[in-house]
């Protein structure tokens, strides 16, 4: 039945300079993106009883299962994804192993009883490795950076390098058991160049982080705390701007899956980041969030994921690689694979409205309010000339919301995206939140002179998600032009 006909239309929201932070001003105070920027199985050793009385186990939330979402397709250990496809970029293309210690380990062998482990999974496509490893000792004292976790107002004018870390050795430690490995380095700096290589990245903080380890003895592998669920060690970078912390989220995501975790973990940041709105998402995504320099002491990990950094994600790479991916559903893939396609993006968009609680065909009528710093000098106008014409459409009825997300709880932007069947929005972070859109929402993007960058245009391709943009040669929006665009949208979908 067409939309003229139906007395149940979709939603049209309208969101405008969806988030304050400025794009621009990142890669304009970056010019040259030099930044500072499997099956599984855990050791279940018991300890010596001399290690009873000082040890004990952090006590954790209970476990948050994996939700069941529609665009999920298994995150195999297949070693024939091909380089550059699809899957290679946004999915499981991690397929060159690296045992550091311990290789038997993961599958029950000899050194099961006797040490830790630890194992790295490359992807040629990335160049960037998921790293594991059981009995991962870290010492928060050895890590030099703030506390974080902190409010804003107690760190205003704190430096970004004070708040990044910097490891010193033994910084971690991982249970060498009795072997030959004790007191080395896990591995040398030449060796990590095969499996963790600097890039692009001038502060690479998870190469850091394994080139702190060091193989200690089992007698000398003390810990005030031990935690017993696996755990995701994560560092952020750009904290506060949605497009980064999205490449966080989907790191993160895809390091969970890759390594088979059979419920989502535990989080700490490895990093000493403020508090940021950000979090809200990363405390749904996960199952607890927790900062390495609140642990008192020295902390073990029965078992550590290293997630990589997301300048390392194919949401990166794609703003100066040409990754020819489109979306497609997940069940015409697991019918008809094709390395031209991928789900994942769904996939993830899904997890996100899931860990939300929302269903993902959650259909509502939203309602919110605020202001924002605007992409548009006139954003305003813009707004005021879609009103009126939603009011005096009468072909069919329209839902018109402006989305503010610099004053929307977390839950309520993603609320929002999903409820939408068309998106418009001056280029800004906020829009990165089309990775939640369903499979039928359009987007409109108006990008002014200055902020020319194809990010959420390579999104919608990925997702597979009609897209269209208005190119400004200012800033000025003029109002007949978005009107014009729009309706021939909303023509488009039978209204």
């Amino acid at each position: 039945m067409s939309m003229r006909k139906s007395s149940l239309l979709k939603i049209l929201l309208s969101l405008f300079a969806l988030n304050s932070v400025s794009l621009y001003l990142y890669f304009s105070s970056h010019p040259d993106h030099n930044f500072l920027h499997k099956p599984q199985s855990e050791n279940r050793k018991t300890l010596p009883e001399n290690h009873q009385i000082s040890q004990f186990s952090v006590p954790t939330s209970h476990p948050k299962p994996w939700p069941i979402l529609p665009s999920y397709l298994p995150w195999d250990q297949n070693r024939n994804v091909p380089f550059r496809s699809c899957e290679a970029y946004f999915g499981n293309g991690f397929n060159r192993r690296f045992d550091l210690l311990g290789s038997a380990a993961a599958f029950g062998g000899s050194r099961a009883a006797s040490g830790g482990w630890f194992r790295c999974f490359y992807s040629e496509t990335l160049r960037s490795s998921i790293c594991e490893g059981g009995r991962v000792r870290m010492s928060p004292e050895k890590i030099r950076m703030s506390k974080g976790g902190e409010s804003l107002d107690e760190v205003i004018g704190r430096g970004e390098d004070e708040e990044l870390p910097a490891f010193e050795a033994g910084a971690f430690d991982i249970d060498g058991g009795g072997g030959k490995e004790v007191g080395k380095k896990l591995v040398s700096g030449e060796s990590l160049d095969e499996f963790v290589p600097q890039g692009a990245v001038a502060r690479h903080t998870m190469r850091s982080l394994i080139d702190s380890m060091r193989v200690v003895g089992e007698k000398d592998f003390e810990c005030e705390q031990w935690v017993e669920e696996p755990t995701l060690l994560v560092t952020r970078f750009e904290y506060a701007n949605l497009f980064h912390t999205v490449t966080d989220w989907y790191s993160a995501y895809v390091a969970s899956r890759v390594t088979g975790l059979p419920n989502r973990p535990q989080l700490v940041f490895v990093d000493g980041h403020c508090k940021a709105p950000l979090e809200e998402t990363w405390k749904a995504l996960f199952s607890s969030l927790r900062y390495a320099k609140n642990f008192s002491g020295p902390v073990c990990f029965r078992h550590a994921v290293l997630s990589p950094l997301g300048y390392e994600t194919a949401l990166f790479k794609g703003l100066t690689e040409d990754i020819n991916c489109h979306g497609a559903s997940a069940h015409d893939l697991w019918q008809n694979p094709d390395d031209k396609k991928t789900a994942r993006l769904s996939e993830f968009g899904e997890m996100i409205r899931a860990a939300f609680g929302f269903p993902v065909d959650y259909l509502a009528h939203p309602r919110h309010r605020g202001k924002v710093e605007s992409r548009l000098s006139n954003e305003q106008e813009v707004f005021d000339s879609l009103k009126s014409w939603a009011a005096n459409h009468l072909e069919c009825k329209v839902n018109l919301v402006n989305g503010l997300f610099a004053h929307m709880p977390m839950k309520e932007q993603v609320r929002s995206i999903q409820d939408a069947s068309v998106i418009i929005g001056a280029h800004g972070a906020g829009l990165t939140h089309i990775v939640s859109a369903t499979s039928k929402t359009v987007v409109l993007e108006i990008i002014s002179s200055e902020y020319r960058r194809p990010h959420f245009a390579l999104i919608s391709q990925w997702k597979g998600l009609e897209y269209h943009a208005i190119n400004l040669p200012g800033s000025y929006a003029d109002p007949a032009v978005v009107i014009d665009r729009l309706g021939r949208i909303m023509r488009s979908l039978g209204c």
